[in-house]
């Protein structure tokens, strides 16, 4: 057996072997550095990138792809979504030019048209055509002008309500303004007349003459006679109301002193001759030249009041002083306004 394998290596015995075993030594050294040489370097290798061959997909895949396309065939479209595709086909339509194909374009061509060029000589002629308005609803001819000229109407009526809501606030305003103004201004009257009266009682008192309280109305200055009549009105109306009171107490069973003089009476208000009967008549008598002072606007009444005060007593009532000298050195005017 041995010789028999080593006649199929060569070999004659085992100790030839083991020679030739050491003989082949350098021989596989000097092969395994050349093999070693030949080898590639792993650690610098570059590595290409994988062949990109056709993609397949699985089989779940595939049914999944083929479900899919198969819902969106059987989808029916909504007429909205149909209705926008085809305005989207027009848009694209429309916003294309002719081609030189078309045979439009051609008979153009043969007249000397250009792609870009104008319709016309004119400066302002056409390069692009007309917009095409499509009518997509069941309105007649003429019914959008006729809408858009009721909703063009309707704003102008709104707008010119807004601007006279306006003017009337701006109106009431000055309406308002106007009448603290009057106000203001019948405050003052008669702030002045209460003035002018308390200084010619005191010129009358000064003189010895009576004051205005004992006058005729007639012989008071118009300029505070209304105030002077007011007030007698009133004492007349309070005469009257106590006069009634008593002719209701005089019908009670009361027990009266024998001796009560007619101080006393007049005193109760139990003489029917009150104190201002001369005055009382006069309420009666007309009175123009108080009639024609009263019937001057307040501002006027007020302005010919201040001056009668400012002339014969060197006073102001807005300064509230009554200046020494005829001058009113300090006094910066004569209304309100001149005193801000």
């Amino acid at each position: 057996m041995v010789g028999r394998w080593s006649g199929y290596f060569g070999i004659d015995s085992r100790r030839d072997s083991t020679k030739n075993i050491f003989a082949h030594i350098p021989h596989l050294g000097t092969t395994t550095m050349a093999q070693s040489d030949d080898e590639d370097d792993y650690m610098n290798m570059v590595f290409d990138d994988a062949p990109k061959g056709p993609k397949y997909e699985t089989s779940l895949q595939r049914a999944a792809r083929k479900r899919k396309e198969g819902e969106a065939r059987a989808r029916q479209k909504t007429k909205a979504e149909r209705e926008e595709e085809a305005e989207a086909a027009r848009e694209a339509a429309l916003a294309t030019a002719l081609p030189e194909t078309n045979k439009g374009f051609k008979m153009m061509a043969k007249f000397g048209f250009k792609q870009g060029d104008a319709l016309g000589k004119s400066e302002d002629a056409r390069k692009e055509p007309i917009r095409v308005n499509l009518k997509d609803d069941r309105g007649g001819i003429g019914l959008e002008s006729e809408k858009k000229r009721k909703f063009r109407e309707q704003f102008e009526e709104a707008d010119r309500l807004a601007k006279r809501a306006k003017e009337e606030e701006g109106d009431y305003l000055d309406v308002m303004r106007q009448e603290q103004k009057e106000k203001k201004a019948e405050r003052d009257l008669d702030n002045a007349q209460r003035t002018a009266e308390r200084l010619a009682d005191r010129e009358a008192e000064a003189k010895g003459a009576s004051d205005t309280s004992e006058k005729p109305l007639k012989d008071i200055n118009v300029l505070w006679r209304a105030r002077a009549r007011r007030r007698v009105e009133a004492k007349r109306d309070k005469q009257q109301r106590r006069e009634l009171n008593d002719s209701i107490a005089s019908r009670l069973p009361t027990l009266a002193p024998e001796n009560e003089d007619d101080d006393s009476k007049i005193a109760q208000g139990k003489d029917l001759a009150p104190f201002y009967t001369t005055l009382e008549n006069e309420l009666e008598d007309e009175d123009p030249e108080l009639a024609e002072f009263e019937a001057l606007p307040v501002a006027e009444r007020l302005q010919k009041l201040l001056l009668f005060l400012r002339d014969k007593y060197r006073y102001c009532l807005y300064c509230g002083y009554e200046y020494p000298d005829p001058e009113m050195d300090g006094c910066p005017g004569v209304t309100e306004e001149d005193h801000d």
